[in-house]
């Protein structure tokens, strides 16, 4: 299942799913070769960082890098990010059409409540007004 997966870091170490269940959780499928994936990413930094500011009750954000480690790391080194980032290699593709991604391209986002429910799906870039609209429809969704 999606909360068993574990992804090795550019930096070393491990991200573990697991970790991050049981809050809302934004997952971004990227690559560095992919232009409107590296466009969006400052501004899924900005979404990422207001969020951690809101302590338990902002959404986590994460990205898995359909990429090579070194292409990663060397991008990252440029454009440093504060959410985490998960190495997900070619196999990502296969994780994003699990979630709804038939087709496999990128950028692409999908956002799961703190149920693990999948609330959005966004194949192309997003942007933060998209996110902020998104957050403020969960934060007024009635829950069941």
């Amino acid at each position: 299942t999606l909360w068993s997966m574990q992804f090795d870091r550019p930096e070393g170490g491990s991200l573990a799913l697991a970790a991050l269940r049981g809050r809302p959780l934004l997952i971004n499928f990227w690559a560095t070769w992919c232009p409107p994936c590296i466009k969006e990413m400052p501004e899924l930094d900005a979404f990422a960082k207001e969020q951690a500011a809101l302590g338990p009750a902002g959404w986590q954000v994460m990205g898995l890098a359909v990429d090579g480690p070194t292409p990663v790391r060397e991008f990252l080194a440029r454009t440093p990010v504060s959410f985490p980032v998960g190495l997900a290699g070619f196999g990502g593709t296969e994780l994003a059409r699990s979630l709804g991604n038939g087709g496999g391209g990128l950028p692409f986002t999908v956002v799961l409540d703190a149920r693990g429910e999948v609330i959005h799906r966004k194949l192309g870039a997003t942007d933060l007004k998209e996110m902020k609209d998104w957050r403020r429809q969960d934060a007024s969704s009635p829950r069941s």
